[in-house]
């Protein structure tokens, strides 16, 4: 039962990470109807300016204080990254108002490419390290309960609280706040909105910055774990079952997704993986998105649309 719950909470600190990069695709996809596709890119991007900006600012400002390079680096990469979402608005967005889907499908795919390339060209691109203090050592909890107690990582945990935060904050933001309000207006209808004077470039310069945000924090928290590289983008792809599953319009859903495919993946690789001789973990995301359209294509909380011909 220990090892059941060890791999159980595993799930759950993988699942929150999951659900923090898939946000980014249902948030751009629920104020402007594009699913981007340069997510992952701009996790990378996001990562590579604060692990080098975290890096020069002490050389350049003479500062001996690691929380304050820190600090300056996240905002300064927070910048950045409100500077790239104008970008995109004016130069590409702005340009391809009421075009097929497919279009914008392929621009976002543009937008992935050129981050990328980008990224490597500003800041190099080499392996870079993020230190923001997590702890790197793990602690044993219910020793009493279990033998041996059960193993858990602080810095997952400390990750998964991070997330659950950025979730729950961004949740309370589009229920509660005018902005938010206006962000969910223009999901649901752009002409409307645009009716009674609510700014579609403005909308949507505040969403690509919040999930420029977004993609700064998996960035921060997945290169803290496993180093700012190239492969930091493919992260992202892990993200696109958990939208499948929970719907892409679908802030909750994003979440449940989240946790669904990282709890389902660490019990099958554990579990079932061994008879099949492993490797489980690499696919499951994907199989278990794939049976869950065929059986429900609108996911667990996306809308089911019904066009009359």
């Amino acid at each position: 039962m220990g090892f059941f719950l060890e791999t159980l909470f595993g799930g759950l600190m993988a699942g929150m990470l999951y659900s923090l990069i898939a946000l980014g695709f249902v948030l751009i996809f629920k104020a402007s109807g594009v699913f981007n596709f340069a997510q992952g890119a701009m996790v990378l991007f996001a990562a590579l300016a604060m692990a080098r900006f975290s890096e020069w600012f002490p050389k350049l400002l003479g500062l001996d204080s690691k929380l304050l390079a820190n600090l300056l680096a996240i905002i300064a990469a927070m910048l950045l990254m409100v500077v790239v979402a104008w970008v995109i608005e004016r130069l590409v967005l702005g340009k391809l108002v009421n075009q097929e889907g497919v279009t914008l499908l392929m621009a976002t795919l543009g937008i992935a490419y050129f981050l990328d390339g980008l990224g490597q060209t500003l800041f190099g691109n080499a392996i870079y390290k993020i230190d923001i203090g997590l702890p790197k050592d793990p602690m044993f909890l219910m020793e009493s309960t279990f033998q041996g107690g059960i193993l858990v990582s602080k810095e997952d945990l400390y990750a998964a609280a991070i997330a659950a935060v950025l979730v729950a904050a961004l949740s309370l933001f589009f229920q509660k706040t005018a902005t938010g309000r206006a962000l969910r207006a223009v999901a649901d209808d752009h002409q409307a909105a645009q009716s009674i004077g609510i700014p579609l470039s403005r909308i949507w310069v505040i969403v690509w910055s919040i999930a420029g945000f977004v993609a700064l924090v998996a960035g921060i928290i997945w290169g803290s774990k496993l180093g700012v590289q190239f492969s930091l983008s493919l992260v992202a792809l892990k993200a696109l079952p958990v939208v499948i599953l929970g719907g892409l319009t679908s802030v909750p859903g994003a979440i449940l997704g989240g946790l669904i495919i990282g709890v389902g993946e660490k019990l099958s690789e554990v579990y079932i993986g061994p008879m099949f001789g492993g490797g489980i973990e690499i696919w499951f995301a994907y199989v278990l998105a794939l049976m869950f359209l065929l059986v429900r294509p609108q996911g667990l909380f996306g809308e089911k649309i019904i066009d009359r011909v």
